[in-house]
């Protein structure tokens, strides 16, 4: 019961606790959504907008794991712009999109350019490519992205899986 008391008195002093009841006193101290207001002090919070493109895949919380090195990577050509993938959805060669013939539907792979040492993030949406040799088709941009000679028509890459 003491410490209980000793405990009441401490809060008190420091406005936490009114010496008549054990609430919050909202005179000293409230919070509202934006703002901490203190008596004769206002702090605001400086809020920053964040614009993510519409093209932009998010990558959930996870870790990434190899699936192969050495893979064969090429991109798809513009007269498959519009048309349905194996998914069902419409291929769309501006957005970070990839082929392959085993992994689902939906699965995020970071695709890692092994010459260069860039990455992209890219979501399997269809099943392909049906070329000798080839592990990967990746969309135009997704190509784009990681390549250094923008003429060449494959790549050398790792793909990773990522998994939660």
């Amino acid at each position: 019961m003491k410490k209980i008391i000793t405990l009441l008195f401490l809060l008190a002093n420091i406005g936490l606790v009114s010496s008549q009841s054990s609430i919050i006193n909202s005179k000293k101290f409230s919070i509202n959504k934006d703002t901490v207001k203190k008596p004769n002090k206002v702090v605001e919070k400086e809020l920053v907008p964040v614009t993510i493109p519409r093209d932009t895949i998010i990558v959930e919380i996870g870790k990434f794991v190899l699936f192969k090195k050495n893979a064969h990577a090429s991109y798809y050509h513009d007269k498959f712009n519009g048309k349905r993938t194996a998914s069902g959805k419409r291929f769309d060669n501006q957005k970070l999109t990839a082929a392959h013939r085993k992994f689902p539907f939906g699965t995020r792979l970071r695709i890692t350019n092994e010459a260069n040492g860039k990455s992209v993030v890219v979501e399997v949406t269809d099943r392909g490519p049906f070329a000798r040799g080839r592990e990967i088709d990746l969309s135009k941009k997704a190509f784009m992205d990681i390549t250094s000679n923008k003429r060449s028509g494959a790549v050398i890459v790792k793909i990773e899986e990522l998994r939660k």
